[in-house]
């Protein structure tokens, strides 16, 4: 391994784009296409390490901010960084700040220096600048490390869509002389939003690299911006995969967009990025949008949906999603789904949890039920998956999508899979 992160591809399709590897970091490796369950701070919210591990998941995504916040970067590495902390011994990567600069516009400014937030734990100003959201990484110890992007709405807020609610609020963000807006949203002019976030986009992370203090053992990955504007999308890939970093990011996706513009994005981005390097698609998403991405190319993915959605009663399936607490699963006494291994629909004694006794969970407000679709929603991705990593080699895709329906559906508008 020459740095600290090296990328192997093992097959290629021959009809796509999509490919198998493996990436080796400083705690292990992980095959690609990989999925990463989200531990915002440092955990994934009432699984215990080891049954996220038995889930398949071979790397885990951390939240810069939240941890900078809470208990302190400091702290994470005096008890000997995240790994440690949070007694996780495989691969981590910790993203940036700049996607919690987006959804929490509302209390937070950009400038062409960095991001200055209202902290969500006791209201104190925090400054994130590269320089500082690199040497808070450099602290928590990832194997992976993102740089500080610029992350504009990918669609002008102006338009007033369902998927669009939460946008609206991001023209207000954004300040400075170089900002492109007046003092009205009705002065906000996207196209010059999206220009500027992609210049300082490049900058940033030309600053992030010569911050970058832990090359040894750390591997830094660039973002790629640009909103649904394709031309922007190709000069933003250009002069961040000319930089050299070990693996690069399309992010600035599933933050208003349908799922055509995701698919769109992705499938024009991605085969712009170096082919030898990994290529990790941020804050996606459905079966759907992480199926058009392999194909696209994309090795890497994270999202909270399996995680937010196991606690909200709301499970996976290769059909589609199961609302439990509809009351015609009251009496059901089938699992969740019969084709799936996870501990929820077939326990070691060869027994299942039914799905009535799922619903009867949520509905009595017992935490048993919310760990149980949370487990089960984690081992349907990781099988999902798995799938995809065997299909590239046969290119059996027919086959594919017979097995996993919801790879092909349409899924409802998503403005905020993160």
């Amino acid at each position: 391994m020459s740095g600290p992160i090296d990328f192997e591809i093992r097959a290629k399709s021959k009809v796509c784009g999509a490919r198998a590897g493996i990436v080796t970091t400083p705690h292990g490796t992980f095959q690609t296409p990989a999925f990463m369950p989200v531990g915002t701070k440092g955990t994934v919210k009432g699984i215990l390490p080891a049954q996220v591990e038995a889930t398949g998941a071979e790397i885990l995504l951390n939240n810069t901010y939240h941890l900078l916040l809470r208990p302190g970067p400091a702290l994470v590495s005096k008890m000997g960084g995240v790994h440690r902390f949070m007694n996780w011994h495989r691969p981590i990567l910790t993203d940036s700040g700049g996607y919690q600069a987006y959804s929490l516009s509302e209390t937070n400014t950009v400038d062409d220096d960095g991001v200055t937030f209202k902290s969500i734990v006791d209201g104190s100003t925090v400054r994130l600048t590269p320089e500082r959201a690199v040497e808070v990484q450099n602290l928590l110890g990832p194997d992976i490390l993102m740089a500080l992007d610029d992350c504009p709405p990918s669609i002008d807020p102006r338009v007033e869509r369902p998927s669009q609610q939460r946008l609206a609020s991001a023209v207000k963000r954004d300040t400075g002389p170089s900002s492109g807006r007046g003092k009205k949203n009705r002065d906000y002019d996207h196209i010059a939003r999206l220009d500027i976030a992609n210049e300082r986009t490049i900058r940033w992370l030309e600053r992030c690299i010569k911050a970058h203090q832990r090359k040894h053992d750390q591997g830094l990955f660039g973002i790629v911006q640009g909103g649904t504007d394709l031309e922007r999308r190709r000069w933003s890939a250009e002069r961040i995969g000319a930089l050299d970093c070990p693996g690069f990011a399309i992010g600035g996706v599933a933050v208003g967009e349908s799922a055509e513009d995701i698919e769109k994005i992705v499938r024009f981005t991605a085969p712009l990025l170096p082919d030898s390097k990994p290529r990790y698609l941020m804050g996606v998403g459905y079966e759907r949008d992480l199926y058009q991405a392999v194909r696209a190319g994309v090795d890497m993915f994270d999202c909270v949906l399996p995680t937010r959605n196991g606690r909200n009663a709301n499970a996976f399936t290769a059909g589609g999603q199961l609302r439990l607490r509809n009351a015609k699963f009251a009496e059901d006494p089938l699992p969740i789904e019969a084709a799936c291994d996870c501990v929820a629909c077939r326990t070691s004694e060869g027994g299942t949890f039914s799905r009535g006794y799922l619903r009867h969970l949520f509905m009595a407000d017992e935490m048993l039920g919310p760990i149980l679709v949370t487990l089960h929603n984690l081992r349907h991705f990781q099988r999902f998956m798995a799938d995809l990593r065997e299909t590239i080699g046969t290119d059996d895709w027919e086959g594919f999508e017979r097995r996993w329906p919801v790879a092909t559906s349409r899924v409802p508008e998503n403005p905020a899979a993160h």
